[in-house]
């Protein structure tokens, strides 16, 4: 499989006001099997990124009511790690040293080549994709508050008791531990469980969260196993920190 072939199914964000220019990028990105979704302005811009999850975002520097600069900040503190390709007319050594600073992982000046363009797209979006990827867990898992049988879509809880869980759950149970001891967005979790298209309201997941719990947690009050990371997304831990 080619690099190319890897990121086919990616979600990029174009925040660009200049509509020449954003009917451009999208369209050759489409072309490259990209899924693209627009915004022009800021604020529109930071609106979808709390809904959805992306891979990579395109973001032009130059926008009004709320410059890029202010929109990357803004995603950082949210604790958001979507890689950021910055486009700007400004081509000065400090411009590009200000916007990596800020939390840009890229930075292309205008006018730019396309070519490099999607070549600086297909590095961040491997890269992010590996960072993303889960570790392998075994159909039949076990830790020190359970076990879970994947395949039978059912578990046995702290007391050795046979609980079923539907297909969501055991989908979101997971992904979850796919990445121990990683925070996993609830955006990453909409999209890998739900698709794009059918989102639940963010009780749903904290539902299945305190479901787990009270499967698992000696005291669900102070959890060891599933945490809720407020405003960020939700953690797996299989063993207890000493």
């Amino acid at each position: 499989m080619s690099s190319r072939d890897k990121v086919t199914k990616a979600s990029l964000l174009v925040v660009e006001d200049e509509e020449t220019i954003s009917e451009m990028l999208q369209l050759n990105l489409e072309l490259e099997g990209y899924e693209i979704s627009l915004a022009n302005t800021g604020p529109k811009a930071l609106k979808m990124v709390n809904n959805e999850y992306f891979d990579l975002i395109i973001l032009d520097i130059m926008l009004p009511d709320m410059d890029g600069i202010t929109v990357c900040e803004t995603i950082r503190m949210q604790h958001n790690n979507v890689p950021i390709l910055f486009l700007s007319a400004k081509g000065s050594a400090s411009d590009r040293i200000e916007g990596l600073k800020k939390g840009g992982d890229d930075y292309l000046t205008k006018p730019f080549e396309l070519e490099e363009l999607l070549l600086r797209v297909e590095k961040l979006v491997l890269k992010n994709q590996k960072i993303m990827q889960p570790q392998a867990v075994s159909e039949v898992y076990e830790f020190e508050s359970g076990k879970i049988d994947f395949a039978a879509h059912e578990c046995f809880d702290k007391n050795g008791e046979r609980q079923e869980l539907s297909k969501k759950e055991m989908a979101l149970l997971k992904l979850l531990i796919e990445h121990d001891g990683e925070t996993v967005s609830r955006s990453y979790i909409l999209q890998v469980i739900w698709g794009y298209n059918v989102y639940p309201t963010t009780r749903t997941i904290d539902n299945f969260i305190l479901g787990f719990r009270k499967h698992f947690e000696q005291d669900s009050r102070n959890p060891i196993h599933f945490h809720s990371i407020r405003g960020v997304g939700y953690k797996f831990t299989s063993k207890e920190k000493k």
